[in-house]
């Protein structure tokens, strides 16, 4: 017998044996309020437990899916019990029911942008973006802005990750004789990487939830366009005086975009329009347009595949070199395999927060933050806290919970919280996904602590970047 197999009936009985009797503030037909229940507690618990667990990834090696999937589990396995309980079974039922269609529209609206991107990097697109930077010959000063701003403006496209690793990359490859270069490099790309994701509903996950939820139109997120600069380019500034004046090595790398690199770009940029055309003018959700887009890379893909032979057999003496050259790759492009080169782990741990988080908002604890934070404190203090503990525990959860919350506020205070949960994370390297990744990327190069001695200076563009919002934003309060 395994060890789990011994200790499930344990966890069972601790789970349900030491449950108190339950006193339900409101009707047992409407809701249980079980905010000071065992069952309450109990989740908190558990979710801060995984939550603690995902925090410390980089030492541990265990994937953030892991303990939030089994803290998602545990948290709506304790809740039915309840309302089984008490003869009201489906009401749990269909909150978790609404919580998994929430994470649905997320998850393929994900998976069609990260097919996408593992398209265009399989074609070379951003290995011969990387190779125009590594041997452009600027110095190092230059190339601490050009990859700044190429973060910035990469960022709202392609997403904050994903340009974070493009451009950390260049950086590790120039940074080689002056690894003070990679350090600070790294932290000037994640500040503008999440900076350039705060105004583009395709930046940060944050966004696009805030825009798949309807409460910002798609054209009103470059309203937050200034805001994000100040954000990026305080921080930017005063850290770019640390940087040396030298050079580095000449190099020469040849690297070109393969055949139907730039058609895959544009088939991109018309799924982002589909999409968008799809939520503006149809009143549908965006991620119908992103699985109709996903159907444009189908087709190119397999005409792809059917022109490789044909192209293969116009070269004489078959030579895999010259295949190269002239075919823009050896093997026929197969879009299966760039949907099964997705973030799955990623996309596992949405659906575990997405439940976390819903199945705390069911329990009570949400109205009950909600309250505090954003009648007791206001909507401005509550949206600037936003931001900070984002740095702390992540901005996913926290803007999960802000929208389960779903506070009455004006347009400027929504725009507010998407700019604090965007750029918020920045203030630490564990705040965001693009810090963690570099970390691991960077490993020795960035770290925790170099990152935190820039924190003052980071705090400092994120407080003048929401000065700036409400002085260019003004009439959206």
């Amino acid at each position: 017998m395994t060890l789990l197999s011994r200790l499930l009936p344990l966890t069972i009985f601790l789970l349900f044996g030491m449950i108190q009797p339950l006193w339900a503030s409101g009707s047992v037909e409407n809701s249980l309020d079980l905010t000071k229940h065992t069952v309450g507690y109990l989740a908190l618990a558990i979710f801060t437990l995984a939550y603690l667990l995902v925090m410390v990834e980089e030492f541990t090696h265990l994937r953030k899916s892991k303990p939030v999937l089994l803290a998602a589990g545990i948290i709506w396995a304790c809740i039915a019990w309840i309302y089984a309980a008490h003869d009201i079974p489906h009401a749990a039922e269909q909150a978790i029911r609404h919580n998994i269609l929430e994470f649905a529209e997320l998850f393929l609206f994900l998976l069609v942008a990260m097919t996408y991107i593992n398209a265009m990097d399989e074609r070379n697109v951003f290995q011969t973006l990387r190779a125009k930077l590594v041997c452009s010959g600027m110095s190092y000063r230059t190339l601490f802005w050009v990859t700044g701003v190429l973060s910035f403006f990469i960022s709202p496209i392609a997403d904050n990750l994903t340009t974070a690793l493009l451009m950390c990359a260049v950086v590790m490859a120039l940074g080689k004789d002056q690894p003070s270069f990679i350090g600070i490099a790294c932290i000037n790309i994640v500040v503008a990487a999440n900076a350039g994701g705060a105004f583009s509903p395709f930046g940060d996950i944050t966004t696009l939830m805030v825009w798949q939820k309807g409460i910002v139109a798609f054209q009103d997120f470059f309203m937050l366009f200034l805001p994000s600069v100040v954000n990026w380019v305080i921080p930017a500034f005063i850290m770019s005086f640390a940087v040396p004046k030298t050079s580095p090595p000449t190099c020469e790398v040849n690297v070109s975009i393969k055949r139907g690199g730039k058609i895959v770009m544009a088939l991109f940029g018309l799924t982002i329009v589909t999409a968008v055309s799809f939520h503006n003018f149809l009143h549908l959700p965006p991620m119908a347009g992103m699985m109709t887009g996903l159907a444009y890379l189908k087709f190119f893909g397999f005409y792809l595949k059917k022109t490789h032979v044909k192209y293969t057999k116009k070269i004489n003496d078959y030579d895999p070199a010259k295949a190269e050259e002239v075919l823009g790759d050896t093997v026929a492009f197969d879009v299966f395999r760039k949907i099964a080169r997705a973030e799955w782990d990623t996309l596992m741990f949405f659906y575990g927060v997405i439940l976390c988080v819903g199945g705390l908002g069911f329990i009570g604890y949400l109205g009950f933050v909600s309250q505090v934070m954003y009648i007791d404190w206001g909507p401005t203090y509550a949206n600037i806290m936003v931001g900070i503990l984002s740095a702390i525990v992540d901005n996913i959860p926290v803007m999960f919970a802000v929208l389960t919350m779903y506070p009455e506020m004006s347009q400027g205070q929504w725009l507010l919280v998407t700019l604090t949960a965007g750029v918020g994370g920045s203030m630490l390297s564990i705040g965001s996904a693009a810090g963690v990744a570099l970390m691991g990327q960077a490993r020795g190069y960035y770290t925790f602590f170099g990152h935190l001695k820039w924190t003052p200076i980071i705090g400092l563009g994120y407080a003048a970047s929401i000065y700036v919002h409400f002085l260019v934003n003004a009439g959206q309060f």
